[in-house]
């Protein structure tokens, strides 16, 4: 059975901050639209703060939770934005959810998404249609618990699509949370810059299991 071990996870944040890195200008103007305009800044330092942190660490003896916790502390420091405390929080979930082993199998995956999604839930007391992060992670983490008995690559697919629709319907949504709130219906019409993000993170994983799959 295909597994993801601890060097493949930590591979896996060094493509997260490449990822982040190349959207950072994108992030940045949909966050202008509708917030403070620094979206973009926060995850792409962030997540290369964790990228350099868990890229420190010894790949061949650390376990999954290791790697997390060390991600999630990186990015906590690195990050005082809200996108900080609730990645932070969603890292430390999947370091729990994965355990102190040093691998995994891929068919656990999808329990890494659900445990994030719920951290990013509860730090953020927020719920789905109030246009935040939420509208990307809670759909990917229905995705893979409502695939469970299907194939294992349909299940990551249904991940990934679940988690990109759910960002793209928060363009129609009203914020209820943070600084576009404010906007009230001027908000409408425009990407959550949370939700697109959290779509990106939730591509690269799921491309690195799938890679892992053989698919």
């Amino acid at each position: 059975m295909s597994a993801l071990t601890a060097r493949d996870l930590i591979a896996t944040f060094a493509r997260l901050a490449e990822r982040l890195a190349a959207a950072r200008d994108e992030l940045c103007r949909l966050d202008g639209q509708i917030g403070d305009g620094d979206h973009g800044l926060a995850m792409s330092e962030g997540f290369a703060a964790a990228a350099q942190s868990t890229g420190a660490l010894p790949a061949d003896t650390a376990t999954l939770a290791e790697v997390f916790n060390a991600a999630a502390k990186a990015l906590l420091n690195a990050v005082g934005a809200s996108s900080g405390p609730l990645y932070a929080t969603a890292l430390m979930r999947a370091g729990k959810a994965a355990g102190a082993r040093r691998a995994m199998p891929l068919q656990e995956t999808p329990q890494l998404i659900a445990a994030m999604a719920e951290g990013i839930r509860a730090r953020g007391q927020a719920a789905l249609g109030e246009k935040t992060m939420v509208d990307a992670w809670e759909p990917a983490a229905r995705a893979g618990a409502e695939g469970a008995a299907r194939p294992l690559a349909d299940i990551f697919e249904a991940i990934r699509k679940a988690a990109e629709a759910g960002a793209q319907s928060t363009r129609s949504m009203l914020a209820t949370k943070g600084r576009a709130a404010r906007l009230g219906e001027r908000a409408v019409g425009h990407l959550d810059p949370g939700a697109v993000s959290a779509a990106m993170v939730i591509d690269v994983l799921i491309t690195d299991w799938l890679r892992l799959a053989g698919e």
